[in-house]
């Protein structure tokens, strides 16, 4: 067993649970984390949500209940926490609660499949410790080992510990004024704007990739510079590990992604097709569960020009260990680092990687 895992399966838990189970959110995270105890045999008593969000509806076939009136009809209770958020006045909410109630945050994969439990931990274990010994650093190794017992545990506990401020991300890859930075999966342009405060305006060049129309929409409206600067660029496609056409998703928010459920055909390319014979020195990769084909169409410019890089770790159950594994088969000369960003679940865990 690896010496940094310290906690249990939280099904394992709630399957010897005798107090009644509850849920607290509606929406996809909640859908998939009632499909898991039906799988598993946990009964779900009932669900809750927020006052503000209580008007007498009901979802999968529950009564949508504020928390005095869960408390009201179950007494003392288990809560699985069901939705994310980075909003300190939510955040705080949902540790108040904790403080009243056992609550646990079950931690189920935006894409793709896999939980966390013994079983999933004793099969990658080797790769799970290859991959925290590729980390360059004490904070990445504490944050990583939180984040792992919170998946397993679903405690939240683990995740106040680790958290710091996406700030430190960019000082850690000392990004400076003369970048040529590339967002892929660019959404409204959020972490455009990011790094432009981040650097104060000064760069040399920017590129946006984003495939859903909707979301180009928004980013247009709130980055003017793309219609009127020439150092901006932005490219209608999605990022995978070759050219071509996918089936996509667009949801018109941070969830459009490539999907073979997808209603529309996009264009995708490669990084490497991407950037082309252009300079690129920091890449951001948030593109909603193909990280590592991102990766894998980049190896050119990972080889040669070895940019900064900024990417998610939190779609898929396997990012933690399988990208920095890759990445490191890809150019081993990076050096990688985690952190966590306050956020309720384990959304918003990264990985920078810097060759400076």
């Amino acid at each position: 067993m690896l010496s940094f895992i310290r906690e249990k399966s939280v099904w394992n838990r709630l399957q010897s649970e005798s107090r009644p189970i509850v849920l607290y959110g509606m929406g996809d995270g909640a859908e998939k984390i009632l499909r898991v105890c039906k799988e598993r045999g946990i009964s779900v008593s009932g669900v809750f949500a927020s006052d503000e969000f209580v008007r007498g509806q009901v979802f999968c076939g529950y009564p949508v209940r504020t928390l005095a009136q869960t408390e009201a009809v179950f007494g003392d209770i288990v809560i699985l926490l069901a939705f994310g958020s980075f909003l300190p006045e939510v955040m705080e909410r949902i540790i108040s609660i904790s403080e009243r109630h056992t609550l646990y945050a079950p931690d189920v994969p935006l894409f793709g499949g896999g939980l966390w439990d013994e079983g999933y931990l004793e099969t990658h274990e080797d790769e799970i410790g290859k991959a925290y010994s590729l980390l360059a650093d004490e904070q990445s190794r504490v944050t990583f080992a939180d984040v792992l017992n919170y998946r397993l545990s679903g405690k939240l506990s683990y995740l106040s510990h680790c958290e710091t401020e996406r700030e430190e991300m960019y000082r850690l890859l000392q990004i400076g004024a003369q970048e040529d930075y590339f967002d892929l999966g660019a959404y409204d342009g959020d972490t455009v704007r990011e790094f432009l405060s981040f650097t104060k305006g000064h760069f040399r060049s920017v590129t946006a990739v984003e495939p859903d129309p909707k979301n180009r929409k928004k980013l247009l409206r709130k980055c003017p510079q793309f219609l009127s600067d020439s150092r901006f660029a932005l490219v209608e496609a999605g990022v995978w590990h070759e050219d071509g056409k996918m089936a996509f998703d667009n949801a018109a928010g941070r969830n459009s992604a490539l999907s073979p459920e997808g209603k529309i055909l996009t264009p995708v390319l490669s990084l490497d097709s991407i950037v082309g014979e252009r300079d690129c020195s920091f890449i951001k990769m948030d593109v909603e569960g193909a990280e590592r084909e991102a990766l894998l169409g980049g190896s050119r410019t990972l080889r040669d020009q070895r940019p900064q890089l900024l990417f998610s770790a939190y779609h898929k159950t396997e990012d933690i260990y399988s990208l920095p594994l890759l990445l490191h088969a890809l150019q081993p000369q990076y050096r990688i680092y985690f952190r966590h960003q306050p956020y309720f679940p384990a959304w918003e865990t990264n990985f920078c990687a810097s060759s400076r």
